[in-house]
């Protein structure tokens, strides 16, 4: 019994030690991106792009759509999705691999904006801090607007203007509620479903994301199904 509370004991100690090293190497990141860029100057830079889109010159049902299958909680947190977060974690250790990341919208902005891709703990814990940071000066309309300016659609768009223009030749309050559904699908794969490349897969993520819209109450079946006859 001693030796199993002394394993114990020691599993915790080196857990914790990789915990810190890990929390003070991706708070240096973190501390670093803002040294330099401070998040005024990033987000001022953002704003300044020439295809840049307000917040309010997006359809409601766009917005509906992203916050549904992006961060259906985007709302009610503070930038981390702690549910989230632990239903991605069982999902990965399930698999033995980085299968589900759990990410905020906030998350991704924080990423979009000062970090890479890259699948590393400390580049994780480096965009927890950003996102702190973020939510503590913008409120969530902004948080979404930036989301919305810095995301890749794929086809060389990195705004949701320029992927309105470039997908389907409109501007954005020209958008019907089939392709606002189909456009908020987008990001979160762009070489997969651009529709320019894989258009039947990106009908099929259209309609993930319509389901998401249904369970979280954006959308009627009734609805949804006359949105889906809209190509029709």
């Amino acid at each position: 019994m001693k030796i199993f509370k002394r394993a114990i004991l020691v599993i915790t100690l080196i857990m914790i030690v990789i915990c810190a090293t890990f929390g003070i190497s991706g708070y240096k990141m973190y501390k670093n991106a803002l040294y330099e860029m401070p998040l005024t100057d990033k987000v001022a830079s953002i704003r300044q792009k020439e295809n840049y889109a307000n917040i309010d010159e997006v359809p409601q049902i766009y917005k509906d759509a992203v916050v549904s299958v992006e961060d259906h909680r985007f709302y009610e947190h503070n930038g981390i999705d702690i549910i989230a977060i632990g239903r991605a974690f069982v999902n990965d250790i399930k698999a033995f691999e980085f299968v589900e990341g759990g990410s905020t919208i906030t998350q991704q902005l924080s990423k979009n904006i000062y970090f890479t891709q890259e699948k590393k703990i400390e580049r994780k814990v480096a965009e927890v801090f950003m996102t702190f940071e973020i939510e503590k000066n913008y409120d969530k309309n902004e948080i979404l607007e930036l989301y919305l300016n810095t995301s890749y659609f794929g086809d060389g768009y990195y705004t949701v203007k320029e992927a309105c223009n470039g997908y389907f030749d409109k501007e954005l309050y020209e958008m019907t509620d089939y392709e606002c559904i189909l456009l908020a699908g987008i990001p979160n794969a762009p070489s997969v479903y651009a529709p320019t490349k894989n258009p039947e897969l990106a009908k099929q993520r259209q309609k993930q994301v319509m389901k998401k819209m249904i369970e979280y109450g954006y959308l009627t079946e009734s609805k949804a199904n006359n949105i889906l006859k809209e190509a029709k």
